[in-house]
C-alpha cells in the first residue's frame, strides 16, 4: 500500500472543531499558537525568489521572473498537467523545446503508481521522468471533489478507496508532504479540505478552518524547506467573508507562495472572478500567486489582468485527443469534414512543430486512423497556450497590456456582443473598457 494506513486517533467532534476556531487544540494542534511557532519554522531563506519586472498601470497585471531551484520561470505563466511524470502525447524532449519552464505532476496518481519509493531511487521525479527544468506537485486534494465517491474526510485526513486495487488509503497533510518531499518537485502543495465550487453552507467553512490547520501540518512536515517551497491554497468557496477570513490567517504564515483554490469548478463566472479579485488583493505582492485549475484563453488572459501569475489546466491536452486545436478565433476541429482538402496549417501565424510540418488535410485523415494526429494536436495546443502567456507578458513588459487584452477579444470574438459578459465587468473593475 502506497500511503499506507497510519495508527488512527478519534476524529473530532463538532464541538471541538467550533472550539478550534477560537484556538483550541484539535488533533495534536493548537491553532492560535501556530501562526508564531511557524514563523520560526519559516525563517530560513526559502529556495525562491521573486523579482516584478513590470507591472500594468491600468490593471493589476505584473511580469515576474520566479527563481526556483531548476531554472528561472518567466510569468506570466501556464503550466501544463503531467499527471504521471508525463504530458500525455507528448514527450520531455519535445517539451523543453516548445519553451516549457515548468510543468506539474500528480501526488495522488503518482504515489499509488509508480510509488514515491521507486521515484526516490530514480534522483526525484525529475530524474525519472528526465525533466531538466521545474516541477510543481499537487497535493492530493483535489481527488476528494474528483473521487469523491471514493473518499472520506475527517479531521486526520482523507481516507481514498484505490480506484485501481479498492484498498483502503488513508492520505494526511503529513503523507502528502512526504511523498512530496520523495517526488522532489520544486513547488509544493499544502493537502487542503476540497470542496465542490458549487457546494454552499456550513462545508465551506469547515473546509477552510480545515485547511488552515493542514496547512500548519504540512508547514511542520517538510523535511526540505531548503530545497522546496510549499505553497498554502486559499480556500472559501464563493463566500467572500469566508476567504478574506482565509487569506488574513493563511497569509500570516510566511510560505513562499500562495494558490488560490476551490474555484474553477462549475460556478458562475460572476462569482468566479470576484473570488479571484478579492483573494489578489490581500495576497502578498512580494510572493507568486497561483490560480489554480485555469486554463481557457479568455480566462487566462483576464485573470492575468486581475492579478494571478501562475495558471494550470489539462484542458490543452485533453481537447487535443477530441480533435481540438487552439487557435486565436477559438478553437478548430480537424475531424470536421470541412478540413479533409484544407491544406493550410492549423493557424497559418504558429511557429509550432506541427503548423510548420502537417496540414489540416493530414490531421484529418491521419485521426481516422492513428493516435498520431492527437499527439501532433496536442504539440500544438501547448505551444499555443505557452505563446499566449510570453505574448501577455511582453505586452506588460512593454505597458501596452489593456492595448493586447482588446485587440486578443476582438480576434477571439466575431463581433462585441458576443463578448462574455462577466469577461467584460471583470476587465472593467480594473480599468479596461472593451469598445
Amino acid at each position: 500500500m502506497v500511503y499506507g494506513i497510519v495508527s488512527r486517533r478519534p476524529s473530532p467532534s463538532h464541538d471541538q472543531l467550533n472550539m478550534a476556531e477560537d484556538g483550541e487544540r484539535v488533533d495534536g494542534i493548537n491553532t492560535s499558537e501556530s501562526g508564531m511557532s511557524l514563523k520560526k519554522v519559516l525563517s530560513g531563506a526559502s529556495p525562491l525568489s521573486l523579482k516584478i519586472i513590470a507591472e500594468c498601470p491600468v490593471t493589476k497585471a505584473r511580469a515576474c521572473d520566479l527563481a526556483l531551484p531548476h531554472s528561472t520561470v518567466s510569468t506570466p505563466v501556464f503550466m501544463p498537467v503531467g499527471t504521471q511524470g508525463t504530458l500525455k502525447g507528448i514527450t520531455v524532449d519535445q517539451l523543453e523545446s516548445l519553451g516549457c519552464q515548468i510543468c506539474l505532476g500528480n501526488t495522488y496518481h503518482l504515489g499509488m503508481r509508480p510509488g514515491p519509493d521507486l521515484i526516490e531511487k530514480a534522483n526525484g521525479l525529475h530524474g525519472f521522468m528526465n525533466w531538466k527544468r521545474n516541477l510543481l506537485t499537487d497535493s492530493g486534494g483535489f481527488q476528494m471533489v474528483s473521487l469523491v465517491e471514493l473518499s472520506k474526510v475527517t479531521e486526520e485526513g482523507v481516507q481514498f478507496k484505490s480506484p485501481y486495487d479498492g484498498k483502503e488509503i488513508l492520505l494526511t497533510p503529513e503523507r502528502s508532504i512526504d511523498i512530496q518531499n520523495s517526488l522532489g518537485s520544486d513547488i509544493m502543495m499544502q493537502l487542503d479540505d476540497v470542496v465542490s465550487s458549487t457546494v454552499k453552507g456550513p462545508r465551506v467553512e469547515e473546509a477552510m478552518h480545515r485547511s488552515i490547520r493542514w496547512l500548519d501540518r504540512c508547514i511542520k512536515a517538510n523535511k526540505n524547506p531548503n530545497k522546496q517551497n510549499l505553497f498554502a491554497i486559499i480556500q472559501g468557496g464563493l463566500d467572500a467573508e469566508l476567504r478574506k477570513a482565509c487569506l488574513d490567517e493563511m497569509t500570516k504564515r510566511d510560505v513562499p507562495g500562495f494558490a488560490i483554490g476551490g474555484l474553477s469548478g462549475g460556478e458562475e463566472k460572476d462569482d468566479f472572478w470576484r473570488m479571484v479579485t478579492l483573494s489578489t488583493d490581500h495576497l502578498p505582492r512580494e510572493k507568486p500567486r497561483y490560480l489554480m485549475g485555469v486554463g481557457y484563453a479568455v480566462d487566462l488572459v483576464v485573470c492575468v489582468a486581475l492579478g494571478c501569475d501562475m495558471f494550470d489546466c489539462v484542458f490543452p491536452t485533453r481537447t487535443a485527443r477530441f480533435g481540438s486545436a487552439l487557435v486565436p478565433w477559438g478553437s478548430l476541429q480537424v475531424k470536421q469534414k470541412q478540413y479533409a482538402k484544407d491544406f493550410q496549417p492549423i493557424d497559418p501565424d504558429c511557429q509550432c512543430p506541427t503548423c510548420k510540418n502537417h496540414s489540416r488535410a493530414f490531421l484529418h485523415a491521419l485521426f481516422k486512423s492513428d493516435t498520431a494526429a492527437m499527439h501532433h494536436i496536442t504539440i500544438h495546443n501547448i505551444s499555443y497556450q505557452l505563446t499566449l502567456m510570453r505574448s501577455v507578458r511582453q505586452s506588460i513588459v512593454e505597458g501596452r497590456f489593456p492595448e493586447f487584452i482588446r485587440t486578443f477579444m476582438k480576434r477571439m470574438f466575431p463581433s462585441r456582443e458576443q463578448y462574455p459578459g462577466w469577461a467584460v465587468e471583470a476587465l472593467a473593475s480594473v480599468n479596461v473598457v472593451l469598445e
